[in-house]
C-alpha cells in the first residue's frame, strides 16, 4: 500500500522559528526578570533579541514588506516631528557646551531609534499566540522577582554595589510593559488573569514605595479606565495634556510655586526646585528660543551652569537644551502619535493610552530626557505593543448555512 505522504521539512524555517522564540523569550521573560537585578539588563538583552528576530526574519521572510513600511513612517507627521526632534538636537551640538558628551549622547539616541526601527520591521505580520503568552508570563516572573528583592533585597543587593537601584529601574519596565500585557490577555477574553496580572504588579510597587512608580501607574489606570468607557474622550484628554504640559512647561513654575509653597510650605525642596526653573526661564528668555545645547541640563549642574536643584524631568530639560524648536516639534509628535494610536486595533486603545500616560508621567516626575535605559525602556514597550497588534488578526468562524431540502422528486 503507498505510504501517506508527510508534509516537507524545512531546516530553514525550523531554525527561524527556533530563533525568533528565542527572541521573544528573551525580550518577553528574561528581560522583565534580570531587569529586576541588573541595571543594565534592557541596554544588553533588548539588542540580543532584536537581533535575533531580525535572522528570523531573513532566514523566513515573514514579516511585512519593508519598503512599505519605511515609506509609512517617512510618510507619519508623528515620525517626520521625531525626526525634527533628533535634527535640532544635531544642530544643537553646535552651541553646547559640552559637544564631546553630548555627542556620545546623541549616537545612543540615533543607535535606540535604529534598535526600534529593527524591532518595527522584523515582526513577523501575524503573531502567533503561543510567542505573545510568554508576555504576560514574563510580567507576573519580574513581579515576583520584584517582591521578594524589596521584601529580602537588602541581604540580597547591599546598598552601594554596582546593582543597588537596579529595582527602581526594573518596576519602571514592569509599568510600561504592564499594559500591553494587559492588552493581550483582555483581547483572548482573559478578564481575570488580567486583573489579577495587574494586581500582582501593584502589589510589587508597594513593597517597596516609590512616589515616582505609585502615581505613574495610578495615572496609567486612570487613562485606561477613561479610555475603556470612552475611547475617543481618553483618547484626546491623554493627547491634549500630554502635549500641552510639554508645550508650555516653562509657564508650570509660576503656576505651581505658589500652590506648593501654600501646601507643603516655601522650604520644601519641590518648591525650591520650582523657583530654580522661574530663575532659569527670567534669567535668559532668549534661550528659550534655541535652548542651552543637547547634554546641557544634566552636565550643567556639574560645573555651575544649572542650579543644582533644578527639576531632573523631561519637562525642564526639553526647554533648557532643545528651546522652543526642539520642545514644540516633540509635542506635536507626541500628540500625533497618541492620536494615531488611538485609531488602531479598538480592543488595544485603552492599554496604548495607559502606557503612554504612565510612559509621561514617568518621564515628567524625575526619568529625565536621554538616559539609554530609560530610551531603551520605551523603544522595548514600542516594539512590545506592535507585537501584540499584530496578534490580533483571528477571525470568527463562518457558520455553517442551513440547507433547504428539495421537494421529493425534484432534480
Amino acid at each position: 500500500m503507498p505510504r501517506a505522504s508527510s508534509p516537507t521539512i524545512d531546516p530553514a524555517l525550523d531554525a527561524a522559528a527556533l530563533l525568533r522564540r528565542m527572541g521573544f523569550f528573551g525580550l518577553f521573560v528574561i528581560l522583565p526578570v534580570l531587569a529586576q537585578v541588573a541595571r543594565r539588563a534592557a541596554v544588553i538583552l533588548a539588542p540580543i533579541a532584536v537581533v535575533l528576530l531580525v535572522i528570523a526574519s531573513a532566514i523566513d521572510r515573514r514579516q511585512r514588506p519593508v519598503r512599505p513600511g519605511i515609506a509609512r513612517l517617512l510618510t507619519a507627521p508623528a515620525f517626520l516631528a521625531g525626526m525634527l526632534v533628533v535634527l535640532w538636537s544635531a544642530l544643537s551640538l553646535a552651541w553646547t557646551p559640552f559637544p564631546g558628551p553630548a555627542l556620545e549622547r546623541l549616537a545612543n539616541l540615533l543607535a535606540t531609534i535604529g534598535l526600534a526601527l529593527l524591532g518595527y520591521l522584523a515582526l513577523p505580520d501575524r503573531m502567533r499566540s503561543a510567542n505573545l503568552y510568554l508576555l504576560p508570563l514574563g510580567v507576573i516572573a519580574g513581579a515576583i522577582v520584584a517582591i521578594v528583592l524589596g521584601v529580602f533585597g537588602a541581604h540580597i543587593t547591599p546598598a552601594g554595589t554596582e546593582e543597588d537601584g537596579a529595582l527602581d529601574r526594573g518596576l519602571i519596565l514592569l509599568i510600561l510593559l504592564i499594559w500591553p500585557a494587559l492588552a493581550w490577555l483582555r483581547s483572548r477574553r482573559r478578564d481575570r488573569e488580567a486583573l489579577g496580572l495587574a494586581l500582582l504588579v501593584a502589589a510589587a510597587l508597594t513593597v517597596q514605595p516609590n512616589a515616582t512608580q505609585i502615581a505613574a501607574l495610578a495615572i496609567g489606570a486612570v487613562a485606561f479606565a477613561v479610555t475603556s468607557f470612552r475611547p475617543k474622550l481618553g483618547v484626546a484628554l491623554t493627547a491634549l495634556i500630554s502635549a500641552a504640559l510639554l508645550a508650555v512647561a516653562p509657564l508650570l513654575p509660576f503656576l505651581a510655586r505658589p500652590i506648593g509653597a501654600a501646601l507643603f510650605g516655601p522650604l520644601a525642596p519641590g518648591v525650591l526646585s520650582l523657583k530654580s526653573w522661574q530663575k532659569v526661564v527670567t534669567t535668559e528668555p532668549v534661550r528659550l528660543i534655541t535652548g542651552h545645547g543637547f547634554e546641557t541640563a544634566l552636565r550643567g549642574r556639574l560645573v555651575g551652569l544649572v542650579p543644582i536643584n533644578a527639576p531632573t524631568t523631561a519637562l525642564f530639560e526639553f526647554w533648557y537644551e532643545l528651546g522652543i524648536v526642539g520642545a514644540f516639534a516633540a509635542a506635536f509628535a507626541l500628540h500625533a502619535a497618541i492620536r494615531r494610536a488611538g485609531r488602531d486595533v479598538p480592543a488595544l486603545v485603552p492599554a496604548a493610552m495607559a502606557c503612554f500616560a504612565s510612559a509621561f508621567a514617568v518621564a515628567c516626575l524625575g526619568v529625565g530626557l536621554t538616559a539609554i535605559w530609560w530610551l531603551t525602556a520605551l523603544a522595548i514597550a514600542v516594539v512590545v505593543f506592535i507585537a501584540v497588534e499584530r496578534g490580533q488578526f483571528r477571525t470568527s468562524r463562518p457558520k455553517v448555512a442551513r440547507l433547504r431540502r428539495l421537494p421529493e422528486g425534484g432534480a
